[in-house]
């Protein structure tokens, strides 16, 4: 994997950009495509009063895609966002570890959706997007686990409070869906609008 931390490709090609921080969507990324640069977004992630969560998820990540300091008339932008879903209601990033703990135990013993979007902004062309919805069931989450699970800080900067690649991963008794898009980029849509883009070869 080659990533770059900014500037555009010395030959002149358009650049493809990765418009997150994220240690995981570098990772999964890569899986698909051997040489990106990553600048993150600086976007507000504040849900609009009323909006659905796959709507939400869809307009940040499009918002993130046309951020990104790019040059619009070469590169191509990644922008992706993930959101856990609880009874209508996104879970965001906990601001603390009481609040990772009360996350955590709203999905104890119960289903929740994560709703996981991507969107690729390119040269003169508006952003293309697409989404993925994925269930995933906890089962019940002993207290004791909880508070030491928020103590390690592991859930901290994960929307819902946990991290489906980390050490929630044991108790989770079902997955139903795209495990990529619950780390944080699913692959499966991904791949689509770069080989739609012909930036990904069959």
């Amino acid at each position: 994997m080659t990533v770059s931390e900014g500037g555009n490709d010395r030959r002149g090609r358009p650049s493809l950009v990765l418009a997150s921080a994220s240690p995981r969507r570098r990772a999964l990324l890569a899986i698909l495509v051997p040489e990106f640069e990553v600048k993150p977004a600086d976007i507000d992630e504040q849900t609009r009063h009323g909006e659905p969560p796959a709507d939400y998820v869809l307009r940040l990540a499009v918002e993130k895609a046309l951020a990104a300091e790019c040059d619009a008339r070469r590169d191509w932008v990644i922008g992706s966002d993930t959101a856990v879903v609880r009874d209508g209601v996104c879970l965001g990033k906990p601001a603390d570890r009481p609040e990772a703990c009360e996350m955590l135990r709203r999905l104890s013993g119960r289903s929740h959706e994560v709703y996981s979007s991507v969107a690729l902004a390119g040269p003169d062309r508006p952003a293309i997007s697409a989404l993925s919805v994925s269930q995933v069931e906890f089962d019940v989450l002993p207290e004791a686990w909880i508070k030491q699970y928020s103590d390690s800080g592991e859930p901290l900067d994960k929307a819902g409070a946990y991290a489906i690649q980390g050490q929630a991963a044991a108790w989770i008794r079902s997955l139903t869906g795209s495990y990529s898009g619950v780390v944080g980029l699913p692959l499966f849509e991904t791949a689509g609008l770069l080989r739609e883009a012909g930036i990904l070869r069959p």
